[in-house]
């Protein structure tokens, strides 16, 4: 049985001799969640022993085992691992590994004896487990993640067409004793064998951030030749190389991923199948597909974890949860300065953007700022533009619940449609591998969960027979209004609009929940609402309406994408980000260059998936927003806290004296 088929509750006894087992608190959790009881002491003749791979103390581990007539169990990082390497510094290296190789067989790297890698890929030949490597193999190119993550689109590869030799640590467990000879051979060899070629040397990422050193050094050079020891995505340097050298690198394992036949010098996981070639022969092993190899090392083998559902996880939950971490570590890891922000959302805000640098908070607009709040960039120049996203919260913003979610848009906002952002940026561009399922699953999930915006609670007032039409109200000082709203720009007006055009419909009209607190403007008299609406539904939850009603007629409100969500018809009469893709029927004024035909699954990925970031208040790391759904799913959950419900008190008390509590 597999370690991570045994439920955590019938573990089995892991004796360690090693203090790293017990003082890394993830590491820890793993083992135990795959049903292992990590202990100091003497095992018995049933129990087993960990040991770290091949570290300078397993000696005590084996000798133990034996002694003991104790299993021997060997843990090892799994290849899709963390953001930093392990031996670096930080909370963000701090967190430890996403996934674990937990091998009763043997060790993945030596191949003196068959692993538990190697006793899978021939178990992996089912069509199922071949889609879904390949799948797999696709998503974690297009998502440009390896073991380390530490890279920046922005760092771009060298010129293509060179031979890529791929440096490792010196006295790596994995090069079994191999050293500086060894991969002088293999520089001499890809010299000899690609006459007129340029060389790049792929330094390691420990080596590079100066944690452990390699086996090149910059007198190896000759003319042409270069290091490669920059935050440069391996992906982009594999489509950029003629020919690939590596030793036993997880990077030629990528290589072989990226469709390369890599020259391979060691006698690693990964030759000997009939995909490398290989300076040492491994006889033991049978051709395979790229497919099957990938199924075992990444697929079965590993016991991936889920650190926001503190529970175990399969490879695509864990690339989820990594992708998410990734994303947030490349635009926080030189720190930010923050302009704009007000004072009750300075301490959310450096958490949410604290996956590096740090967020300070500057008083005035200037050079160095990085992120400003969307209604104040403008007196910035080049600062990403902050706005809450579209899974808010369980609570109102304008009553100081933080969100969960937050847009970082490097070129426009949303909401703008006066200028390009990145949301539509992204709308012109194609999903990723297996965007299209994923982004129709999360809008299932979000239907079924009843979540909107705001999820504020409130049932339902009894709707008239006939054809019901939803006219949400919105704050009318919003800035999709003032940028996005076209002739029709008040409550009053689009309730007028919506009855004009409608006059034998049964109009709903909803006030915005900020407006019925009586924290934003947009307050439409009673006699007004008497005249045009048939039925006012106050403190209701949008989801019960919609749930309800035949269609929606809107200026800008996100409920008009919860209501395409929902497969309802919507009439937009301004310029929300979700009109002007073919989903709509706008009568307002869409921005010519929203040429774009898109899908439902298009519009989902791109709004809740590409476009926002996730933050996980009870892990207090990144998140996909598959976990943000959980968290407002919970009725229980409440992402702010008693300071902040009595900060929201005294800002009703003085809501016209806002001065005092939007600084």
């Amino acid at each position: 049985m597999h370690p991570k088929d045994r439920a955590a509750g019938d573990s089995r006894r892991l004796f360690i001799c090693s203090a790293g087992f017990l003082t890394r608190p993830r590491l820890r959790r793993i083992l135990q969640l795959a049903g292992w009881s990590p202990r100091i002491g003497l095992p018995g003749p049933g129990d087993h022993v960990g040991i770290w791979g091949n570290s300078p103390v397993a000696w005590r581990g084996k000798a133990l085992a034996a002694r003991r007539g104790a299993g021997l169990v060997r843990v090892e990082d799994a290849f899709l691992r963390s953001i930093l390497p392990g031996r670096a510094r930080g909370p963000v290296a701090r967190r430890g590994p996403i996934g674990l190789l937990i091998d009763p067989v043997g060790l993945h790297f030596d191949p003196e004896a068959p692993s538990l890698i190697e006793t899978l890929v021939h178990a992996t030949e089912t069509r199922s487990h071949l889609d879904r490597a390949r799948q797999g193999i696709a998503r974690l190119i297009a998502a440009d993640l390896s073991k380390y993550n530490a890279h920046l689109p922005q760092v771009a590869p060298p010129a293509p067409g060179y031979v890529l030799v791929i440096d490792q640590t010196r006295g790596d467990a994995s090069l079994l004793g191999a050293g500086r000879a060894d991969f002088l051979e293999m520089l001499a060899a890809a010299r000899d064998e690609n006459p007129g070629l340029p060389l790049v040397l792929r330094s390691h990422p420990e080596t590079a951030r100066g944690l452990r050193p390699g086996h090149f050094t910059q007198q190896d050079l000759r003319p042409g030749e270069t290091f490669c020891d920059g935050a440069v995505s391996p992906w982009a340097l594999l489509r950029g190389a003629a020919r690939v050298y590596a030793l036993s690198s997880q990077l030629g394992y990528e290589a072989m991923l990226a469709g390369h036949r890599p020259r391979v010098f060691g006698r690693p996981f990964y030759a000997g199948w009939g995909l490398s070639d290989d300076q040492h022969p491994l006889p033991r092993r049978s051709p395979a597909g790229i497919e099957q190899l990938f199924a075992a090392s990444h697929l079965l083998a590993p016991v991936w974890y889920d650190p926001c559902r503190d529970r175990l996880t399969d490879f695509e939950g864990a690339l989820d949860q990594i992708e998410a971490e990734a994303r947030a570590w490349c635009q926080d890891h030189a720190g930010h300065l923050a302009y704009g922000i007000r004072l009750w959302k300075r301490p959310f805000m450096a958490r949410f953007f604290g996956c590096g640098g740090g967020v300070r908070f500057a008083a005035k607009p200037g050079p160095g700022v990085t992120m400003a709040w969307a209604n104040r960039a403008a007196e910035t120049s080049g600062a990403l533009r902050i706005e809450d996203g579209f899974l808010r919260s369980r609570g109102l913003g304008a009553a100081l619940v933080p969100p969960l979610s937050l847009v970082a848009d490097d070129l426009g906002i949303y909401y703008d449609p006066g200028r390009e952002s990145r949301f539509e940026r992204l709308m012109t561009q194609p999903l990723p591998p297996g965007g299209h399922a994923r982004a129709l699953r999360l809008g299932r999930h979000l239907v079924e969960s009843g979540i909107t915006k705001y999820n504020l609670a409130g049932p339902p007032p009894v709707l008239p027979p006939g054809h019901r039409i939803l006219v949400p109200g919105q704050v009318e000082d919003d800035a999709s209004i003032r940028l996005g709203a076209g002739d029709v720009r008040t409550n009053l007006a689009l309730l007028e609009r919506a009855r004009a055009e409608n006059p034998q419909a049964v109009l709903i009209y909803k006030p915005h929940p900020d407006v019925e607190a009586g924290l934003r403007p947009g307050l439409i008299p009673q006699a007004e609402l008497s005249r045009l609406a048939d039925v006012v539904a106050r403190n209701t939850a949008a989801d019960a309406l919609m749930g309800q009603v035949d269609e929606v007629w809107t200026m800008t409100s996100t409920l008009g994408f919860e209501a395409l969500l929902r497969g309802l018809p919507v009439t937009t009469l301004g310029a929300p980000f979700y009109a002007g893709w073919g989903l709509t029927r706008d009568l307002g004024p869409v921005p010519a260059r929203r040429q774009a035909r898109a899908d439902l699954a298009r519009l989902i990925h791109c709004a809740l998936i590409a476009y926002p970031r996730y933050f996980d208040p009870a892990s207090g790391l990144p998140c996909p927003p598959e976990i943000a759904v959980e968290r407002l799913r919970d009725p229980a959950f409440a992402a702010g806290g008693p300071g902040l419900r009595w900060l929201a008190k005294a800002q009703g008390a003085l809501t016209g004296h806002a001065w005092l509590w939007r600084r």
